[in-house]
């Protein structure tokens, strides 16, 4: 999963006076603006059909270079390999794509509804406890495959209910009916997951950096 909107710069305005005005009262400074404007403004968060998936794979590849670091060099194999992964689930029952664009595509996130069994459960085998698989079997459950978004979104504002990820993630929840999300990220993939935790999703109830179970991945937990 990549984890990365440029938000507009602060400002600050000079107020003329007369010449031989007295200066004006001092006053108590009030909040600062909060630097960067909501995505809300000027970016619109809508699905893809399968269809259209095809017709942007090219902008999809493109948008997952950008935002998933590393030098040139690597983009052609990660962008091949991040498209796979996309045809792949997107093939799933219930599959779904959102978008965020302004005149260009500016972030993504995806994934998919789960019942009680099938291939989903790859490399979630003994992390999930008996409740998520309760919803699971009610589905309830979803899985968020991938958060692709310009790397301010991780460093600004990540509380706010209208940063990029934070929308993008709940819709797709709000979509489906679903009461949980769960993720996999690579276990060394500290930078995923602390934008992850920054979000709003949280470890597995008991799982901490020490008592993780052993393996590739960490299990991420995002409750509506």
């Amino acid at each position: 999963m990549t984890v990365n909107v440029p938000a507009a710069p602060t400002t600050t305005e000079l107020l003329g006076r007369p010449v031989g005005s007295h200066p004006p009262a001092t006053r108590t400074p009030g909040p600062r603006p909060e630097r960067g404007s909501s995505p809300r403004e000027g970016q619109r968060v809508r699905p893809l059909t399968r269809r259209q998936i095809e017709d942007h794979l090219q902008e999809l590849g493109d948008l997952y270079a950008e935002t998933s670091g590393g030098g040139p060099w690597a983009w052609n194999q990660a962008r091949s390999a991040f498209l796979r992964r996309l045809a792949a689930d997107a093939r799933r029952p219930g599959f779904e794509l959102l978008i965020a664009e302004t005149t260009a595509l500016t972030g993504c996130a995806y994934g998919f509804p789960v019942g009680g069994d099938g291939p989903w459960w790859e490399g979630f085998d003994g992390y999930l406890p008996g409740r998520l698989l309760r919803l699971a079997a009610s589905g309830r459950l979803f899985v968020i495959s991938g958060i692709h978004v310009p790397s301010r979104v991780r460093r600004q504002n990540q509380d706010r209910a209208w940063n990029l990820a934070r929308r993008l993630q709940k819709r797709l929840l709000t979509d489906h009916g679903a009461a949980v999300a769960v993720t996999l990220v690579q276990r060394s993939d500290h930078r995923t997951v602390e934008a992850l935790r920054s979000w709003g999703w949280r470890y597995m109830e008991g799982d901490t950096p020490r008592t993780a179970p052993l393996g590739p991945f960490r299990v991420l937990v995002l409750d509506t």
